[in-house]
């Protein structure tokens, strides 16, 4: 998949281990850099997966639209469909198999 940031602060902290050691510690950015590689390594959305670890899923309420997948807890990585358009099935719902682009927009503790 193609990943693109909202911020360059949040491309280098996410690009730069050495920085979002700095940032998150050792655990941490070691988790983001895995779950950052699983996304990279994906064809699609639909290659991650729903459950545990990653536990890629779509938000609601104030983040809806938004979907996350999981660090260490209580942290998430939460991003945003990139295609243009974004793909969507006959009932209106997110394609994704067909979401190939993202948009990362935040290293957040929902809790």
């Amino acid at each position: 998949m193609l990943i693109y940031f909202r911020t360059k602060k949040l491309q280098k902290i996410c690009n730069n281990k050495s920085y979002s050691t700095r940032m998150y510690g050792s655990k941490m950015a070691g988790k983001l850099q895995q779950r950052l590689m699983e996304l990279k390594a994906a064809i699609c959305l639909d290659d991650i997966s729903r459950r545990p670890p990653p536990r890629c899923h779509l938000m609601t309420g104030d983040r809806d639209g938004q979907l996350s997948v999981d660090l260490k807890h209580p942290y998430r990585l939460y991003f945003i469909p990139a295609n243009d358009p974004i793909p969507k099935t006959d009932d209106g719902s997110l394609d994704w198999c067909k979401v190939t682009e993202i948009e990362i927009i935040e290293v957040f503790d929902p809790h």
